[in-house]
């Protein structure tokens, strides 16, 4: 697999609204030509969001979650393009998994832009100290700690959660699906999470 740059990647989101870890996949699959990974992506159905991205999502829906303990609730805001698409049980079983999934796995954000800075720069102060006192070379440190916060947003980002109904699916793909099908763009706008005792 051919190692891909952040900037081809990025180009590659703007251009189809393709999820980060979709994006790296095709690219690496067509070896960093962006018109072949753009059609890579097409077939796979992500790119449907691609002619919609101009579109306004003002309809949706507020989904919620308690857990059965009481201790434990979600509020996810979902956004779509029509009243008609907010209504069917597709849109209103992804919303529903999604707060299930905050639930259950507490992301700090939705996508790994808005993850807040003073997070990322915290993470990254750890992985440094713990890789000086394990002694690995300065050189190196760079390297790992890249690597240490992919981890971190696979664990941390709502969209790049693997789904605790299906671990093969992240919540990326997902959304993708649901895009595929209902052939309008989709926004998980915000989330919220309350926790007795936090």
């Amino acid at each position: 697999m051919a190692e891909v740059s952040l900037d081809l990647i990025k180009q590659l989101r703007e251009r189809t609204a393709a999820g980060f870890m979709d994006c790296k996949r095709a690219l690496e699959e067509a070896k960093g030509d962006i018109e072949k990974a753009i059609d890579i992506l097409r077939k796979k159905g992500l790119a449907i969001a691609t002619k919609r991205a101009a579109k306004e999502t003002l309809e949706g829906v507020i989904a919620t979650y308690i857990h059965s303990n009481k201790k434990i609730g979600v509020l996810v805001e979902v956004n779509c393009e029509t009243d008609f698409v907010a209504r069917t049980s597709e849109f209103q079983e992804f919303a529903h998994n999604l707060a299930m999934q905050i639930a259950a796995t507490n992301p700090v954000a939705v996508s790994r832009e808005q993850v807040p800075s003073e997070i990322l720069e915290r993470e990254k102060k750890i992985y440094e100290e713990q890789l000086k006192e394990a002694g690995k070379p300065e050189n190196i440190i760079p390297k790992i700690v890249e690597g240490k916060l992919e981890k971190f947003y696979k664990e941390s980002v709502l969209l790049e959660q693997p789904f605790i109904k299906n671990p093969d699916l992240t919540i990326q793909d997902l959304l993708n699906e649901l895009m595929a099908k209902t052939g309008e763009k989709i926004v998980i706008k915000r989330f919220c999470r309350f926790q007795i005792g936090e």
